[in-house]
């Protein structure tokens, strides 16, 4: 049965983050707020936790998760990032964009594309994520919260809580943060490619001809 916490989505409370954290580094499967939609994740390095969030969402080892991190720094730990690509990525973070990009040796192999050895990366804009990354310590290993047959994420904490009380750990409730889904871009060729506009506006990258 899935735990749940109300917490503030501006000022999110220091205790329920903390137990918020501890609940991720004991290997649980967590559904959480972004600035585009809730998102479900997990510790980076729990293999067991990773399965199951791909059963929860339906997805093989072909879907490119996403690492939520804290700030540019800690992505610079698990992409290659090249001068061209920080300035983009400088410009966009904290934000509703999600990067594709290499994926340095920190990043264990299972969690690259098999192919093309990519992570896809994002520092999300609210509150109660940047503060439980922070309190993790780490990135968190995380999906848009889809359901398998679904065509928009669930907006709603209760509606999350009745879905999923069996197969997550915990439902942090910040209130509806909408159901767009990021704006993904490729940084991995010569020239940034956008693989879908959401959220992320694209208008300042193309005024200043990085798009």
């Amino acid at each position: 049965m899935a735990q749940y916490f109300s917490v503030h989505p501006t000022h999110p409370q220091a205790r329920l983050i903390r137990q918020a954290a501890e609940i991720v580094h004991r290997g649980g499967l967590v559904a959480y707020p972004t600035d585009s939609s809730y998102a479900i994740g997990c510790h980076l390095g729990d293999a067991p936790a990773q399965e199951r969030l791909r059963r929860v969402r339906g997805v093989d080892e072909k879907h490119h998760l996403t690492l939520m991190c804290r700030d540019l720094s800690e992505i610079a730990v698990y992409a290659v990032i090249d001068n061209a690509q920080f300035r983009i990525l400088k410009a966009a973070t904290p934000g509703s964009y999600t990067f594709i990009l290499r994926a340095t040796r920190e990043v264990p192999r299972r969690l690259q594309h098999p192919r093309r050895k990519t992570i896809g990366v994002r520092v999300p804009a609210h509150a109660a994520a940047l503060a439980l990354l922070v309190e993790l310590n780490a990135p968190m290993l995380s999906s848009t919260l889809i359901l398998p047959g679904a065509s928009q994420p669930l907006s709603e904490a209760p509606a999350i809580r009745a879905a999923l009380e069996h197969e997550l750990d915990l439902v942090v409730d910040c209130g509806s943060c909408g159901v767009q889904p990021t704006t993904v871009i490729d940084l991995t060729g010569d020239e940034p490619v956008v693989l879908r506009e959401g959220k992320g506006s694209l208008a300042a990258f193309r005024r200043a001809g990085a798009l």
